[in-house]
């Protein structure tokens, strides 16, 4: 059931690793946190977690490695050239890895759910802000939404944000977006959820929330509590507790199954 691609992408400059479980079902794409590859909700029993809904034929999940996330964190380069990382790495998924999961699917014109936490959040909330014509839910859980504290030179001066930072930063560029991608956007669903326990920052997601509340974008932000942590744990107590809300209703038959997506 499960499928690893790599190839090398020339808007990123590098190889790009992606992967992808489950063999029939409604295309799930799970970024990675901060420093991740494309196997990281693997080795941390997210898949194990999602079992049941693979082998039912209801969910294809898929993850690429976390390119702009590692460069963000890692400090690499200038702060001009992780923004400009930041939306190349955004480009790579509308422009290649959504085709490729959509040439996988045998459609075209499929809609993909995408989801994430910490840093994974961000990148889940950046996609379907930017691109809804692709994306049609996103599940932020325990989000990093302001990427400005990784923007620093080495003197710790911050950088002025470039308009690749802009265009890549949904809490940045949401206020000003209207049009086409607004109306679009007001017909997706954004689902926020984290806690308030050990390393968490409920607020950043409040933020987020409200910002989408006055441009008109469904969303609901639900508090987990002060028991769960930025952790993993969480993370897949999150999941579990939100799939069936997200996905279409279990098909009655295998073959109906086989419709949404194969």
């Amino acid at each position: 059931m499960k499928i690893n691609r790599s190839w090398r992408s020339d808007r990123l400059g590098q190889e790009v690793n992606v992967a992808r479980w489950g063999e029939v079902g409604v295309p799930f794409l799970m970024f990675p946190t901060a420093g991740g590859d494309a196997e990281e909700i693997e080795r941390f029993l997210v898949i194990d977690t999602v079992a049941d809904y693979l082998t039912d034929g209801r969910l294809k999940v898929y993850s690429c490695d976390s390119v702009a996330g590692r460069v963000m964190l890692g400090g690499e380069g200038t702060p001009e050239q992780r923004m400009t990382v930041l939306n190349r790495f955004q480009e790579f998924v509308y422009r290649e890895f959504v085709p490729m999961i959509r040439e996988d699917c045998n459609d075209p014109g499929i809609e993909v759910i995408v989801a994430g936490s910490s840093i994974g959040a961000f990148n889940a909330l950046a996609m379907v802000c930017r691109f809804p014509d692709a994306f049609s839910h996103a599940l932020c859980m325990s989000g990093t939404y302001d990427l400005q504290r990784f923007l620093k030179h080495e003197t710790g001066i911050e950088a002025s944000a470039t308009g690749d930072f802009y265009r890549a930063s949904p809490v940045h560029h949401l206020p000003q977006l209207a049009g086409e991608t607004l109306d679009r956007l007001r017909e997706r669903f954004v689902l926020l959820a984290s806690g308030r326990g050990r390393a968490e920052d409920i607020g950043e997601s409040w933020r987020a929330a409200s910002l989408l509340g006055r441009k008109g974008v469904p969303n609901r932000m639900d508090d987990w509590g002060e028991e769960w942590h930025h952790d993993w744990p969480t993370w897949r107590h999150m999941l579990l507790r939100y799939l069936d809300e997200l996905l279409p209703a279990r098909p009655s038959s295998p073959r109906e199954s086989r419709s949404a997506g194969t």
